[in-house]
């Protein structure tokens, strides 16, 4: 790919950031804790390295857990809730129930540390120390380091009926993805970057049998997957298998945050029908290209899309406040 569409497809991104109406965000800085709790990175980022020396999967949860965070009513760390007799939160959602314990977890031992510094003590929203979370994730995982924006306060409420709708699911197609994300307000090409996420984490086998078992009466298996790559995941995901065994979302390199997804795409190799739609569709097909031809533009373009992510829904001293116990609501 060359330079000038590198620099279109960049541009156009940051344009987007501008043009999106959002008058909470002008509250969030990365300078937001300079004085509240000065150390405060250092200490998320020692947190999470601890955390994922200690097991990889740390990484995939903690990043898929910011975005069902903010796809749900915003980035407030509303996902982290956990259930009381009289509220089923947003953790127990059909469609949360996948989250890995580790993404919980990191949080809640970034969220004691800081609260171990007695000038940061409750001073630090769950919503804020996630995003942090989700940048050192990615780093540890060899993806890009970027600059979070900080100044979210945490939700004031997690139900489990919040969830219904506001999640992208394996089987849709480029119309469907692109009103989801749209809803957000964040672009095709933005929605395309942050499904390279994908690059890492696992699934489910039941997640996508269908398109190795009965895709439809003429056909077992999906068209549009690899043949080989189908056979693959027949072996590892026979008919009646465990629910509990999972597969890499990256057959290639699973364990490095990079640009292989996009490759795979271009080999049929995309797990879900809503990772293979994105190269098979020929609209979404150039961004595709343009991420698996280049680290760097994908790298750029994730970046710019993840932070408009963090933006999203966010709350202030108004709507929201600063948890003591990232599991529970303050009474």
């Amino acid at each position: 790919m060359d330079g000038l569409h590198h620099l279109i497809l960049v541009w156009s991104l940051s344009l987007s950031l501008l043009l999106y109406p959002n008058f909470t965000y002008a509250q969030l800085s990365p300078h937001h804790y300079s004085k509240i709790c000065p150390n405060l990175e250092h200490i998320v980022r020692e947190a999470v390295r601890k955390k994922f020396h200690q097991t990889f999967v740390t990484a995939p949860a903690t990043i898929r857990l910011f975005f069902h965070d903010c796809f749900v009513h915003g980035c407030d760390a509303s996902i982290l809730v956990a259930s009381t007799k009289n509220n089923k939160a947003e953790k127990d959602h059909p469609d949360n129930l996948s989250l890995a314990g580790d993404g919980f977890d990191t949080v809640n031992k970034a969220k004691a540390a800081v609260d171990a510094v007695p000038q940061c003590r409750n001073k630090v929203s769950c919503a804020d120390i996630l995003a942090l979370a989700t940048r050192e994730a990615i780093v540890l995982a060899g993806g890009p380091w970027y600059v979070v924006e900080l100044g979210r306060y945490d939700g004031l409420e997690s139900k489990a009926s919040n969830v219904n709708g506001r999640l992208p699911q394996p089987d849709f197609n480029l119309n469907q993805l692109n009103s989801l994300f749209a809803s957000h307000g964040l672009t095709q090409t933005e929605m395309i970057a942050l499904s390279g996420a994908h690059t890492l984490g696992f699934s489910h086998c039941s997640r996508f049998a269908k398109r190795v078992y009965n895709y439809s009466p003429k056909t077992q298996v999906d068209p549009t997957m690899d043949e080989r790559y189908a056979q693959d995941l027949r072996s590892m995901c026979p008919r009646n298998v465990d629910p509990r065994i999972a597969i890499n979302m990256d057959p290639a390199t699973p364990h490095a945050f990079d640009h292989q997804y996009y490759k795979n795409l271009q080999q049929g190799k995309g797990l879900f029908t809503s990772d293979q739609v994105l190269f098979t569709d020929p609209r979404s097909r150039p961004a595709v290209n343009a991420f698996a031809t280049s680290a760097h533009t994908f790298q750029q373009n994730f970046i710019a899309a993840i932070t408009k992510l963090g933006r999203v829904g966010i709350k202030n001293a108004h709507n929201g406040n600063i948890r003591n116990d990232c599991s529970v609501l303050n009474r």
